[in-house]
């Protein structure tokens, strides 16, 4: 990876590796100065619009019980069922330990002790004023690769403060945690498991993109979890999430920093949902480098990483990022060739499916349904392939009508392998 010292002003690269030549640092270190200049935000923001509630999403209120505790031992009282002539039913959870805290609440995980399942339940503090959007979203999903809502309850507390609680399938692992066990290994993550998880997230964008228009907004290891044995891959946190509506402006400082996409460290607010497919790049290359391939310190300082990789960006790239910026001028800096970034031989595929990813430009990005068909992936569409403990694959290819509506019988022919369709009886009788 290349390196540069880039002092001026707080910028500085946390990598160090071979790559720049004299010049070449020099004109990063003007990089690096010059960007202070544009005043660029650095900052996220999961309440960016609360104030809008999307009123076309059905709700469903749920009830509120009191003194939800996540301490261990605590038992939750709540009830599920009882609308559209479903019976009443009592479900009781005790809470086990944290799994996660974060500024947008606490993760802990419960036991249902009617059925004896693991859940993981996000508590989150709840603005009395609004709705909350994450629970109006999640309402709406339903994908194999995507975490589940089972049930959902408000809590209040002595202060009477209210707190959303929403109740999730457990998966016990994280890409993030997966990923860091192969570099305490000092070793890379088997390709196979690269193109498993990058697939999946894929097909879960695609589904939430096309099916469903939801922009994520917060793609990060942190946020697929993976169950370890089957290795199925489920996007979950969708607190940043939104339906993006053309011509109404979002926030800029969204995403999380490492995998936020150049238009919006240029402060656009009219993005599309390849913000989501950047981050998926940047998930990919991490697996495949073993650490962040843009670890920025600071808004700017992650535009000068990605500025070192991908090259100078031109007039009219920064025009389709945010053309307020346009007049600006950058140091001319030459793209880092793949094959230094990743100082290993990758397959071409992989280096052809991250340049896809990696397009300054959003409209040049391949979208998450085109990214699913590349051939990067063709090694999970054999049917002999196996994990690397001989087990079968997760399913992959049990898609529904929804997800493939508006597709060409080409592109699903290319989806979706002979064996898959054969074992789908939907498929099967409509896809020949």
């Amino acid at each position: 990876m290349a390196s540069a010292s880039l002092g001026h002003g707080g910028v500085g690269s946390s990598r160090t590796a071979s790559g720049f030549n004299e010049s070449s640092s020099s004109a990063i270190d003007r990089l690096g100065r010059g960007m202070h200049e544009m005043r660029l935000r650095d900052k996220t923001d999961r309440e960016d619009d609360k104030t809008r509630s999307n009123l076309f999403f059905q709700d469903s209120e749920p009830e509120i019980i009191h003194g939800a505790s996540t301490e261990a031992g605590h038992v939750i009282r709540t009830t599920i069922g009882g609308r559209n002539g479903q019976s009443e039913q009592t479900v009781s959870y005790i809470a086990e330990h944290v799994i996660g805290t974060g500024s947008f609440g606490t993760v802990f995980q419960a036991k249902c002790r009617e059925t004896g399942e693991i859940v993981a339940i996000k508590k989150v503090l709840q603005d009395k004023r609004y709705k909350n959007r994450e629970l109006q979203i999640m309402q709406m999903l339903d994908h194999p690769n995507v975490v589940a809502l089972k049930h959902s309850f408000f809590s209040t507390t002595e202060k009477d403060e209210l707190y959303l609680n929403l109740v999730l399938d457990f998966v016990p692992e994280t890409v993030s945690r997966t990923a860091r066990h192969y570099t305490r290994m000092n070793q890379r993550m088997p390709l196979i498991y690269v193109k498993l998880y990058t697939y999946q997230i894929c097909r879960a964008l695609a589904y939430i993109h096309n099916c469903i228009g939801i922009c994520h907004r917060d793609i990060k290891p942190q946020n697929l979890l993976v169950n370890p044995h089957t290795h199925q891959l489920k996007i979950c946190d969708f607190g940043s999430a939104k339906v993006l509506v053309k011509g109404e402006p979002n926030v800029s400082y969204i995403c999380s920093r490492y995998y936020r996409a150049p238009e919006l460290i240029f402060g656009a607010t009219e993005y599309t949902t390849a913000i989501d497919i950047w981050s998926t790049g940047c998930v990919m290359a991490e697996l495949l480098l073993g650490q962040p391939l843009f670890p920025g310190e600071s808004g700017v300082d992650q535009l000068v990483e990605i500025i070192k990789v991908l090259g100078t960006p031109t007039r009219e790239e920064i025009k389709c990022m945010n053309p307020n910026y346009t007049e600006f001028r950058f140091p001319q800096i030459k793209p880092h060739p793949w094959h230094k970034v990743f100082q290993k031989r990758l397959p071409p595929e992989a280096v052809d499916l991250v340049c896809r990813f990696f397009q300054y430009s959003p409209n040049l990005r391949c979208t998450a349904l085109e990214a699913c068909v590349h051939p990067f992936f063709d090694e999970l569409r054999d049917p002999n392939t196996r994990l690397p403990n001989n087990r079968p694959l997760p399913p992959l290819f049990n898609f529904k009508p929804q997800e493939l509506a508006g597709i060409s019988r080409e592109t699903v022919h290319r989806l979706i392998p002979e064996h898959a369709r054969k074992q789908n009886l939907f498929m099967a009788l409509n896809i020949q």
